[in-house]
């Protein structure tokens, strides 16, 4: 755990009374301490590309009155640097009075080790294992042209103290091992992509060899892809294969599920509480408690603890994402969505694990049951309209279904249309939920944050189809 104050004229107790001098007037606040390391190393061509290590440090200081959030923030933890931005806060929110004293409780809960994975494998280690990525690939297909790996690895340790001296910490580790490879065959080029990743060390993911099944993975996507045919456009049912699939839920859905966006009306959702808003036996859950998983939190940003947030329960809108300043606006509890990507950054609540749940249906039956309609098993890019939830989002491995059944993989296939509409038009919910490999990143107000999804296979009746067949 990193003191923040042992190498600084900042002591703990000057600090806690910088922040409840700053405070004793305002709504709401904290000072956010980060100490941060992290590294990533690509292997690209053959060869090593580039191996980089960064180190950060400071702290966010923010004042809440009303709506209006003061926030400043600084690498450098002193007491010139805190008492500047002590004064700046309180100069913004001179005019304000104080009514808000929402205590926080207290979790021994703990969903990963106080470990540092950068520190666990030496940087020649990772080097041999990308080189031996390399020569797998290149040995087992001799269409392989390109082979690019990268690992990324972090360790995050915070603390937030409030008004009063009141403070709360947390260490975060987190990984990612990524794998992309490119076919060329008969002059046509396919590349396939796979990744894993979650808040553990790299020998977790790694050991007795476990990279090879990411490779293969890899491989795999590359060569279904490049005996795929142009996609089918018009408007047909589609199956969503379990795990990563669910990023359409989180981009379309979640984030219009978010308080933020509600608050301010901005949201499709935002005057639907407890009314039906998706088929029977959609039930969608956003859950920072999962052991190791990417997008869980001990504590978000702001100290609260986690939860398993019921957002849609069988088709009834139940609960909003919410962070504190939100929270207290709209006159409801925090659920532990307050989350930023550094101290340079304020909070905002946002998704964590974000999940569908299990139905009672299989796979097989919905396949069965689609005359014509696509397959699709995993996504790439898309683009999402917020508060609109109207996306449109490219298939990277996707396939026709012809009279139930699975035919040929396609190529160039998106999906278009809108999370409310969609969410109505799921006819089946499956029984085989899977969570995503531990790879997603989500971006909003141009913050990135670590996110997880997970679903069932689901059928959607009626979905329109961007295809490239003539």
């Amino acid at each position: 755990m990193t003191n923040f104050f042992k190498n600084s004229d900042l002591s703990r107790n000057d600090a806690e009374n910088i922040v409840s001098d700053t405070l004793n007037k305002c709504d709401d606040g904290e000072l956010y301490l980060e100490d941060s390391k992290s590294e990533s190393i690509i292997l690209d061509d053959n060869k090593i590309k580039g191996s980089s290590y960064s180190s950060d440090l400071g702290f966010g200081f923010r004042a809440v009155s009303d709506e209006i959030v003061a926030y400043s923030h600084s690498n450098e933890i002193s007491k010139n640097s805190l008492n500047q931005s002590s004064e700046s806060l309180k100069s913004t929110l001179r005019s304000t009075k104080g009514t808000y004293n929402h205590s926080i409780p207290k979790t021994n809960k703990k969903y990963y080790e106080n470990i540092n994975p950068i520190e666990q494998k030496s940087l020649d280690e990772k080097i041999e294992i990308l080189n031996k990525v390399n020569n797998y690939l290149r040995s087992k297909d001799s269409n392989v042209k390109q082979v690019t790996a990268n690992f990324s690895g972090e360790q995050k340790t915070i603390e937030i103290i409030r008004s009063g001296g009141e403070t709360l910490s947390d260490v975060r580790p987190l990984i990612r091992f990524n794998v992309s490879v490119m076919l060329d065959k008969d002059g046509r080029k396919e590349s396939g992509v796979y990744g894993i990743g979650g808040r553990k060390s790299y020998d977790s993911y790694l050991k007795e060899d476990n990279w090879k099944e990411v490779c293969d993975e890899a491989l795999r996507i590359a060569s279904v892809n490049l005996e795929s045919k142009p996609a089918p456009a018009g408007e047909m049912k589609v199956v969503l294969g379990p795990g990563w699939p669910a990023i359409l839920i989180h981009e379309a859905v979640g984030h219009g599920l978010e308080g933020d966006f509600n608050r301010k009306k901005t949201s499709a959702f935002h005057n639907l509480m407890g009314q039906k808003v998706a088929s029977e036996g959609v039930t969608i859950v956003d859950d920072g408690t999962i052991d190791n998983r990417r997008g869980s939190l001990t504590i978000d940003d702001e100290g609260t603890p986690t939860e398993k947030t019921v957002l849609i329960e069988n088709g009834v809108l139940k609960n909003f994402m919410q962070d504190r300043l939100n929270a207290r606006l709209m006159k409801t509890r925090s659920t532990g969505s307050g989350r930023r990507e550094n101290y340079r950054h304020i909070v905002l609540p946002r998704m964590r694990n974000t999940m569908m749940l299990n139905g009672n249906r299989t796979q097989e039956e919905m396949i069965k049951s689609v005359n014509k309609g696509i397959f699709a098993v995993s996504f790439g890019g898309g683009q999402v309209d917020i508060t609109s939830g109207k996306f449109v989002f490219n298939c990277t491995e996707a396939y026709e279904i012809i009279n139930g059944k699975i035919g040929s993989p396609i190529k160039g296939a998106t999906l278009i249309g809108d999370g409310p509409s969609i969410l109505k038009e799921v006819s089946m919910v499956g029984n085989d939920m899977m969570l995503d490999p531990g790879i997603g990143t989500c971006g909003k107000a141009g913050q990135g944050v670590p996110v997880g999804v997970a679903q069932p296979s689901i059928l959607i009746n009626k979905m329109t189809v961007g295809g490239t067949k003539l």
